[in-house]
């Protein structure tokens, strides 16, 4: 979990992210950084996500749930 709330905030370009953080509370949350999310869960996860997911995972606790529904 560690290193997965590191990447996203350097995805989120902030120092430090929690799991209970809103995702659209970023100053970086914009359509390019969904895109991100979306190589992110693909190259370290093997998993595809959309964007409508991503924005209906709110939190970034959210994020991670849905990126492990689709890994098990």
């Amino acid at each position: 979990m560690e290193q997965f709330l590191e990447q996203i905030a350097e995805l989120l370009e902030e120092d430090v992210v929690n799991t209970s953080d809103e995702l659209k509370s970023f100053d970086a949350w914009d359509s390019l950084t969904i895109l991100s999310i979306i190589a992110f869960a693909d190259e370290n996860y093997g998993v595809t996500l959309n964007a409508k997911e991503i924005n209906e995972a709110q939190t970034v606790g959210g994020l991670k749930a849905l990126i492990d529904s689709k890994v098990n």
